[in-house]
């Protein structure tokens, strides 16, 4: 979704490959970065004047660039040709000892969440500017060697409006209006260097020496304000505790949160300067659900200040001990000292699916030594092995080897590297040094092999079954607990499994009922180990009298988790994943999420996924089970908003939504994200028109209402809104990211399977173009938001497997159209076998 600017590159820029990357380590040290941004005089693109100081062995190398054009080209004093610029790659011939390049080149925006990323805010028409270097994104913002290994200090030199307010990764200074200075930095690697510029609101802080920043748009300074406090009294704690933990200071000056619009991921752990995606701030009602996991991402890349940023990966493919590590302190911190003390269970709701999904997908990958030979082969395995697995598998070792010794040694392994670079080797050796014996046994079952065991219960047998993933030998130690319902309720033991087959004693029958059915039984009830735990049949037949009196929100959350994983691997019947969600609606996963394309929740699962498979009816009964919830919840409560949420989804009778608009249940106000859920709701079921959307965003021209008018367009039963969406995808209609996000999601929709059937094969063959059209993470995003999902025939599947079985097919592309394709057989497979 890049603006199409020709520039001077005559091929496509290549990935660094690893043995390049090893090279040129060896050859080269940065000594310093000096950038000079002009961000004042050009909307579509900016001055970028890079000098490099760093010394040489001597010999050839290239410089990362990728400009729309380029000035000039100096080095050591020598122009040099921008012919020779082919790839993003500009050759350099360099002297032994003190070498310096100067680059003077006019670079893109980009409107994608990368590089140097400009959005205009539709709500007041002013324009904002950040900076995502990750993954090959930084040399479309200033010239550098791009890898994580070759760290430098950085000065930024920035040029911008006057009314604008410019951060970066140290302290900004203003010498003069409209000029900016930020540095020089400690050492930074060149995938966390960014800058954030524009009218920015500004909120400064204090805590224990520390300057603390907050920053959003000017258009949400009042969700900003309101939420101020929550979001410094959770980074507050969190620094408190995370220099509890490790002993070692915070240490890269001030600590400025940017909240950013139209951001690919959730944050991003700029030493200095986090940016954040603005969704996260809002003016209407947030739900726990939403502030957890605000709270969680901002522990998450707090911990990274230290683990990530502090010490660094040498190569991309230890980038999953920065996610896992990050994602485990993260909410370890949340829970023990903020007051979201229930941040597991949300985690829970969250993440495990999503990890699992991937672990037992067909990109499944060991969590660690993943062979990433490029960066781009990397990025592919930024997903919920590399998060949800490795944070999962660094919880169980820190249960084994206690706190004392997991962070003794991972201190140690801090002071040892502090402001460069290290291995998984270098970490897991500082363990066994702090005492943790020989790891060599637990690294080869947990993180070098990839998959899921599976864990089940035969009653029968008497035991409790651990099979490996496919295609593996590996055994597992599984130490997790087993709860069986007792008289006075649920009781909970401790469970070692340790071999193939383990004797369990359990209850012959429900206590008290003689004769009657077998206890229920629930293995894992705290998701202690990592597996695809399947519940038994007996336990799924008694849940909905039982689930709706579990007191345990983890269980509850780990009961939902084992119903949705069953049924998407095709051993549970819809119909009865669907008695279990009228009889106790998951509205404790308090789905919240701004941009709903991915049913990580169970309540967008339940919705994309289960209810399209289930019996006739199953949609009604679900919408009544939510209403009675909602009478049932006391008036304003979280769990009446997340009921009614659930309502809103499920309604098939417009009058009913629009009577809502005006006259909602007791202790329910309707905001303006409840507004737009009714509004895509009744778009779907084609109760309004396009005329009534434009003139809804119209009266709300705000970021967040443009994206949910673009689902809510796309959603539309009528082959205008079809073709409206469709131009998205192809790119003959730029949006930003979550614009083209919403509209794939909107565009297939149950129900309207004969008006989007020439869309089938059209996306199919549109696959070779997406590479061209759509860059980076946003490529991605746009081949699983637009994916047939509703298409459930088997030709759909074979046309996708077709195209997989091209290997010239862009990995980005390949990577995604495999999962998708992959749970669409799954979907297919519970259709024929439930007979849905």
């Amino acid at each position: 979704m890049t603006s199409s600017h020709p520039d001077l590159q005559h091929a496509a820029p290549r990935s660094l490959q690893r043995t390049e990357a090893e090279a040129r380590a060896a050859l080269l040290r940065v000594e310093s970065c000096e950038v000079e941004l002009d961000l004042a005089s050009d909307v579509e693109s900016f001055g970028s004047r890079t000098t490099l100081r760093f010394t040489s062995a001597g010999g050839a190398t290239f410089v990362d660039l990728k400009p729309r054009r380029v000035r000039s080209l100096v080095l050591n004093g020598k122009p040099l040709g921008a012919d020779d610029l082919v790839g993003g790659r500009l050759p350099l011939e360099t002297v032994p000892g003190a070498n310096e390049l100067v680059v003077d080149a006019v670079m893109a925006f980009r409107n994608d969440g990368e590089g140097l990323h400009r959005s205009v805010d539709p709500a007041d028409g002013r324009h904002y500017v950040y900076g995502m270097s990750f993954m090959d994104a930084a040399p479309s913002i200033f010239a550098c060697f791009d890898q994580p290994d070759l760290k430098a200090p950085y000065t930024f030199t920035v040029r911008a409006p006057r009314d604008w307010v410019v951060v970066g990764n140290a302290p900004a200074t203003s010498p003069e209006p409209g000029l900016w200075r930020i540095g020089p930095t400690p050492p930074l690697s060149t995938y966390f260097v960014t800058v954030v510029a524009g009218p920015y609101h500004v909120i400064r802080d204090e805590h224990d020496g520390i300057p603390l920043g907050l920053s959003s748009r000017a258009s949400l300074a009042g969700a900003l304000d309101a939420d101020a406090e929550d979001l410094l009294a959770v980074t507050r704690a969190s620094l408190d505790e995370l220099h509890r933990l490790f002993g070692i200071r915070y240490a890269f000056g001030d600590y400025h949160q940017a909240f950013v619009p139209e951001f690919n991921a959730g944050a991003m752990e700029n030493p200095g300067c986090v940016t954040l995606r603005d969704q996260m701030l809002s003016s209407t009602r947030l739900s726990r659900g939403a502030r957890i996991v605000r709270a969680t991402t901002i522990a998450h890349e707090l911990a990274h200040q230290w683990f990530g940023n502090l010490v660094t990966p040498r190569w991309w493919d230890d980038l999953w001990l920065n996610e896992s590590f990050a994602e485990y302190a993260g909410t370890r911190v949340v829970a023990d000292a903020t007051e979201y003390a229930d941040a597991w269970v949300d985690n829970s709701y969250l993440r495990r699916c999503w990890g699992l999904g991937a672990d037992l997908g067909p990109n499944t990958h060991p969590v660690a030594g993943t062979g990433a030979v490029d960066a781009l082969a990397a990025l592919q395995d930024f997903d919920g092995i590399s998060y949800a697995k490795g944070a999962s598998i660094l919880r169980q070792l820190n249960t084994r080897l206690g706190d004392e010794v997991f962070l003794g040694g991972v201190v140690e392994h801090m002071r040892r590297h502090e402001f460069g670079n290290a291995t998984m080797h270098d970490l897991f050796a500082a363990w066994e040094q702090a005492g943790a014996g020989d790891l060599s046994a637990f690294t080869g079952a947990w993180l070098r092999t990839s998959g899921a065991d599976t864990i089940t219960l035969d009653r029968a047998a008497g035991v409790v079954r651990r099979t490996p993933p496919p295609g593996q030998q590996v055994a597992r130690t599984h130490t997790l607990s087993i709860a069986v319902r007792a008289a006075a309720g649920w009781t909970s033991r401790p469970l070692v499994l340790d071999a193939a087959e383990t004797p369990v004693e359990l209850p012959a029958e429900m206590p008290g009922e003689v004769g009657g059915p077998p206890a229920p039984v629930m293995l894992d009830p705290h998701e202690q180990t990592w597996a695809l735990v399947l519940p038994d049949a007996a336990t799924v037949e008694a849940l909905p009298a039982e689930l709706p009196a579990v007191r345990d929100d983890l269980q509850r959350a780990a009961t939902w988790n084992q119903l949705r994983m069953a049924h998407d691997h095709g051993v549970l019947d819809p119909a009865l994943v669907v008695d279990v969600a009228v009889a106790a609606p998951p509205v404790e996963d308090l789905e919240d999420t701004p941009v709903r394309a991915v049913p990580r929740r169970t309540v967008p699962w339940l919705l994309q996924t289960l209810l399209p498979l289930a019996p006739d009816g199953s949609r009604e009964r679900v919408h009544l089970a939510a209403l009675a919830r909602v009478a049932a919840e006391p008036a304003g409560a979280e769990h009446q908003h997340s009921a009614f949420r659930l309502a809103i989804a499920t309604a098939t009778d417009p009058g009913a939504l629009r009577g809502w608009l005006t006259s909602p249940p007791e202790g329910i106000e309707i905001d303006q994200d409840l507004r737009w859920r009714v509004l895509v709701r009744l778009a779907v079921l084609g109760a309004c028109d396009a005329a009534e959307l434009d003139a809804a965003l119209a009266d709300d021209p705000t970021a967040q209402a443009r994206v949910e008018h673009s689902r809510a367009r796309a959603s539309l039963p009528d082959p205008a809104a079809k073709a409206w969406a469709w131009a998205r995808f192809t790119g003959e209609v730029s949006v930003p990211n979550y614009d083209l996000e919403a509209a794939g999601t909107g565009l297939w929709q149950p129900g309207q399977e004969e008006l989007t059937a020439p869309y089938v094969a059209r996306y199919f063959d549109a696959l070779d173009a997406v590479a061209e059209v759509h860059q980076g993470w946003v490529r991605g995003t746009a081949v699983e938001a637009f994916f047939p999902a509703t298409a459930l025939g088997q030709e759909t599947l074979d046309r996708a497997r077709e195209r997989l079985a091209d290997e010239t097919l862009d990995l980005t592309v390949r990577r995604r159209l495999a999962d998708a394709t992959d749970l669409l057989a799954r979907r297919l497979a519970v259709r024929t076998r439930y007979g849905a």
